[in-house]
């Protein structure tokens, strides 16, 4: 598995954080999601932290259509 620059996936206060932080961390840790899209990811699939944006299953299908088509080219 790759290596993941915390620095350019996580908002500055949050890029020294340990893994069990960033993962318990609202959404809007993750750099470029404000407070309210944290607020209408909660609203819509009952998001609230890192960890249960990385369950939602929508994402996981189109993370893996998008796999798929990138490796059919």
């Amino acid at each position: 598995m790759a290596a993941v620059d915390l620095g350019k996936v996580l908002d500055k206060a949050w890029a020294d954080k340990d893994l069990p932080e960033i993962l318990a961390a609202p959404v809007s840790a993750l750099k470029g999601v404000s407070d309210r899209d944290g607020e209408l990811l909660h609203e819509a699939f009952g998001v609230t932290t890192v960890a249960d944006l990385a369950k939602v299953k929508y994402f996981h299908w189109a993370a893996s259509l998008a796999a798929l088509d990138a490796a059919a080219k």
